[in-house]
């Protein structure tokens, strides 16, 4: 009995570090797309400095360093397929070299992620990265994100949403 109450308590702990990883990583993206730094030097930074940490007086969570690192990896690796996909998806006349580099990162993370990580459900992913967008845009730019993420769901993983 006491194995079945703990369980949801730790899969709730593991939600957790993987949502501040997704923040972590997308903060990771935004600094490497507005520094140019390389993919190498962003994740030693991040490790090393910030994930777990307290900066500037904010505590930042611990993150899952491993799913941080696939994802931020992931998105570098695979950005020439990614972007295409979201600048289909994003509005006539709104590519995605003018959304704000904070949401690109977000988009791109998502993205990545809903082709990448099938042991995180769909509606998740794009739960999670509108979130993510919450900590740093309006109301309105944070339901496109969702809005994006939504319909690249529905073409990448349309079992889950039958």
């Amino acid at each position: 009995m006491m194995a079945e109450a703990a369980k949801p308590e730790k899969e709730a702990r593991k939600a957790n570090k993987r949502g501040a990883a997704r923040l972590a990583a997308v903060q990771a993206l935004y600094q490497m797309d507005i520094s140019g730094a390389g993919l190498n030097e962003i994740l030693a930074e991040f490790e090393s400095h910030w994930l777990g940490r307290e900066v500037e007086g904010a505590q930042y969570l611990p993150a899952e360093a491993a799913f941080f690192r696939d994802i931020v990896a992931g998105v570098v690796r695979d950005q020439r397929l990614l972007d295409p996909q979201i600048d289909e998806a994003l509005e006539r006349g709104w590519p995605l070299k003018r959304i704000e580099a904070v949401l690109r990162a977000a988009l791109r993370a998502g993205v990545y992620e809903l082709q990448n990580r099938r042991d995180v459900p769909a509606r998740v992913v794009v739960s999670e990265y509108a979130d993510v967008a919450a900590a740093f845009v309006e109301r309105d730019e944070t339901g496109m994100v969702n809005a994006v993420l939504d319909q690249l769901a529905r073409k990448a993983r349309p079992d889950e949403f039958a």
